[in-house]
């Protein structure tokens, strides 16, 4: 992923179904927020994925 312009900026991602997207994105937007719509897909693959990334970031 490379991103030319000024960097990551907030917004909001759809991932169609994709956990694979749902997942890289919300690490990929950590330092300015994103909104994930439908972030359950990330389930698919990783069970508590949004809950073990949180605690990561410090957050309880």
């Amino acid at each position: 992923l490379r991103i030319q312009g000024g960097g990551v900026k907030p917004g909001e991602v759809e991932p169609f179904h994709d956990h694979r997207i749902a997942m890289a994105f919300a690490v990929a937007a950590l330092p300015v927020g994103v909104r994930i719509w439908e972030p359950h897909w990330a389930e698919i693959s990783y069970p508590g994925f949004f809950q073990d990334l949180k605690r990561l970031c410090g957050a309880s």
